[in-house]
């Protein structure tokens, strides 16, 4: 496999448009915890405002991933000096002083390849190593290599890669598996949490918690022992996402968690942070600027747990399920997240059985258990039967179907009952010609109708299929890898989401254009042949 190096400091070896003078500075993996550098919007902030503000570039993301070609102290000290001068010109300045960012490399495909090689030759195309990165770089180092998803994404991420070593192992990759959770395990180590990618201005959230998944997965490829290895990044992944929880009263929440008048308690999306995104800065400060009833910096952090959510933005955040300026993502319970959280705590049960922990297990899993009794008790609609999220600030349930109703199905967490009326429920309602709906509701959003996301589509068949649902699981497997598959013959491409209105098209929405590439589209399409592609498993 390939795999790009920030130590060779050749133009194109980066991904970069530009090469500075000097090698810089390099900061290592076992640097990380003591050399981190700044984001960008407080390495440099004026500058950085100015060049989101003005629009420099046409993504926001693209000056937050740009290279410094010197301290920022110093790139500073020179903005301020000479921003007022007659005759600056902001562009040029960026160019004097940024190694712009590129986006990740797409192979030119073979004409009439078979899906499966074109994702093949992807996975190298997608690899990185960046166990050094220059000291300015917002990239944080890891120790082993890792796939990115693609186009604009060119780092790694956190729910998007289990989704991707799911196709990696289907691949044969078995090794690097095994480096991508030893990298989230050493971000666990190193940051106290995964952060929602690997670059400074995400270490202020995380993303769904699937590391659990990723040692699960790592445990069928060689066994039990896995669990016992990753048990401390387990135990430090679940304080993360429930600190505040011992003192939290009936209805308060703090950080990640919430608990209800009765004592249930709950996690939440939430950021540390309540400033604009820096990859989404304009976006985030027109959005506040559209409800001044409402202090920005409430809509800020709504934005950002959003965010941390993966579904950003969707319906199910929205106050009036319509606008972006009802944001309220901090005020509900995700029945996704929670069911996340069920699985971590049992999986921290399995990975407490191999060292003959008794206390840990009976802890673990009483939490699990506690946990259990709340998602059946607050989070299933009885009225529409289905799973729903809700809102702890209204004490009230979100009825909206949507996508994230599989998931107490696809940890193992839901009652025959519950998951029989689930499967009704999806298949009346979300189930369309290319696949599983992510929500009803169509707004503009990228996380709600008519797009179709590959993640979603294995969490239902796998879900669905645990649960004796094989021919809702079947339809929605086979029909969005048709989706796929008729997108990839027409346009040689997989792509981050698709519209399921079977017209054969990419999704659309969003904050940013369509991205190729695509790490989890990838990873789900080659289980998905696996599973219902008689030609795939038989070779021919």
């Amino acid at each position: 496999m390939r795999f790009l190096h920030y130590t060779s400091l050749t133009c194109g070896a980066l991904l970069l448009t530009a090469c500075s003078a000097q090698p810089p500075v390099m900061w290592g993996a076992n640097d990380a915890a003591v050399r981190q550098a700044l984001p960008p919007d407080q390495a440099y902030p004026e500058l950085f405002e100015a060049v989101q503000r003005d629009q420099v570039f046409t993504d926001q993301k693209h000056f937050v991933d740009a290279l410094p070609k010197r301290a920022p102290a110093q790139i500073r000290a020179d903005y301020l000096a000479q921003s007022k001068g007659s005759g600056f010109d902001l562009k040029n300045f960026v160019s004097d002083n940024f190694i712009e960012s590129g986006e990740a490399e797409s192979p030119a495909p073979k004409p009439g390849a078979p899906i499966k090689e074109h994702i093949e030759k992807l996975w190298p195309v997608l690899s990185r190593s960046y166990s050094e990165v220059p000291q300015y770089s917002s990239l944080l180092p890891l120790p082993q290599p890792y796939v990115v998803p693609g186009g604009r994404f060119r780092e790694m991420y956190y729910w998007d890669s289990y989704f991707t070593m799911l196709g990696l192992e289907q691949s044969g990759d078995k090794a690097q598996v095994r480096q991508m959770v030893d990298n989230f395990a050493y971000m666990i180590d190193i940051y106290g949490h995964i952060p929602n990618g690997n670059r400074t201005y995400y270490l202020t959230r995380s993303q769904p918690p699937f590391f659990a998944y990723m040692v699960d997965l790592e445990a069928r490829i060689e066994g039990d022992q896995a669990y016992g290895r990753y048990l401390p990044q387990l135990q430090k992944e679940y304080a993360y996402w429930m600190e505040g929880s011992q003192t939290l009263k009936p209805g308060e929440a703090a950080q990640h968690v919430v608990k209800l008048a009765d004592g249930s308690l709950f996690n939440r999306y939430w950021d540390a942070s309540a400033t604009p995104r820096q990859e989404s800065w304009l976006q985030d400060v027109k959005t506040a600027e559209q409800v001044p009833e409402r202090p920005k910096e409430q809509v800020w952090r709504d934005l950002r747990a959003g965010a941390e959510s993966g579904w950003d933005f969707s319906s199910r955040w929205l106050g009036d399920g319509k606008n972006l300026t009802t944001i309220r993502t901090t005020s509900i319970v995700p029945v996704d997240l929670n069911s996340l959280m069920y699985h971590l705590e049992k999986t921290i049960v399995k990975a407490c059985q191999t060292t003959a922990n008794t206390a840990c297990i009976q802890a673990y899993d009483k939490r699990a258990q506690q946990r259990q009794v709340a998602i059946e008790t607050h989070l299933w609609n009885s009225a529409g039967g289905h799973y729903v999220d809700y809102d702890w600030q209204l004490n009230q349930q979100r009825p909206a179907l949507s996508a994230a109703a599989v998931f107490p199905l696809y940890t193992g967490l839901a009652s025959t009952a519950h998951a029989k009326a689930t499967a009704h429920a999806l298949q009346n309602g979300l189930l369309r010609a290319g696949g599983l709906a992510t929500t009803q509701i169509s707004n503009g959003q990228q996380w709600d109708e008519p797009n179709g996301w590959a993640p979603l589509q294995w969490v239902a068949v796998v879900g669905l299929s645990r649960y004796q649902e094989n021919g809702l699981a079947a339809q929605i497997g086979t029909r969005f890898l048709h989706q796929v598959q008729d997108l990839y013959g027409a346009q040689d491409k997989l792509v981050e989401k698709y519209d399921l209105s079977g017209l054969g098209q990419g999704g659309g929405g969003g904050e940013y254009e369509l991205q190729d590439g695509f790490g989890w589209t990838n990873g789900v399409t080659l289980k998905l042949l696996q599973k219902y592609d008689t030609s795939y498993v038989t070779g021919q």
